[in-house]
């Protein structure tokens, strides 16, 4: 029997939590005494992992800083959970209904995301998702997207191979990251990058909602 891995970038794709993030880097930023990129740079560098999605927004700025800015990141993460501080992060409409429809199709579930083990969890486990996905790979065991080894060995969980495997996201990077990896690359456009950069990127379609991911890939 072939296996079908559908696998989903989570950050713009599985939910919108682009609010949190800008919060979170403002807060950062801010308390290395520096401005903060505008909000829409922000949304372009989400789904690359931390440390080199900082280093996107200060080009200029050595590791050391990047890391460190990084690190408060992840405490202002923290912070907003712990004191409720933390806005609505709400899966994208029609993403529970697909994830079900795929499931029917036989397809299995992965997610292929820079977020770390902890915060992937926390959102999986607040929509009751976390035991639907058969794997999940983050950047906590992989180097940044668009290296292909987040998918390379979500294929070897799964037991899959690159003709029957799905990347699915909303960045130019899981678009090539999909094509590194030699599987099917699909994008969305309800994220943070636009529909003709997905295309420029790879993307062999662009799904304008979710309800068009599970036709797309029956056909496959």
């Amino acid at each position: 029997m072939t296996t079908k891995l559908a696998l989903f970038d989570c950050d713009g794709t599985l939910v919108d939590s682009q609010a949190n993030i800008c919060i979170a880097m403002e807060a950062a930023f801010g308390d290395a005494g520096l401005p903060c990129p505008d909000r829409a740079v922000i949304r372009r560098i989400v789904g690359l992992s931390l440390v080199e999605a900082v280093a996107q927004l200060l080009p200029d700025a050595d590791t050391a800083l990047h890391t460190a800015i990084a690190g408060e990141y992840k405490n202002q993460f923290v912070k907003l959970r712990s004191t409720g501080g933390m806005l609505a992060e709400p899966l994208y409409d029609g993403i529970a209904d697909t994830l079900t429809a795929l499931e029917d199709q036989g397809w299995l579930l992965g997610v292929a995301t820079g977020k770390s083990d902890r915060g992937l969890n926390i959102i999986l486990d607040h929509h009751g998702l976390k035991s639907r996905f058969v794997t999940l790979q983050t950047a906590d065991r992989h180097p940044s997207k668009p290296h292909p080894s987040m998918i390379e060995t979500a294929m070897a969980d799964a037991g899959a191979s690159p003709e029957t495997t799905v990347m699915i996201g909303d960045t130019s990077f899981d678009m090539i990251m999909a094509v590194a990896a030699g599987v099917h690359p699909l994008g969305v456009a309800w994220g943070y990058h636009a529909p003709d950069e997905l295309a420029e990127a790879g993307a062999r379609h662009v799904a304008g909602h979710a309800r068009e991911i599970a036709p797309h890939l029956e056909a496959l």
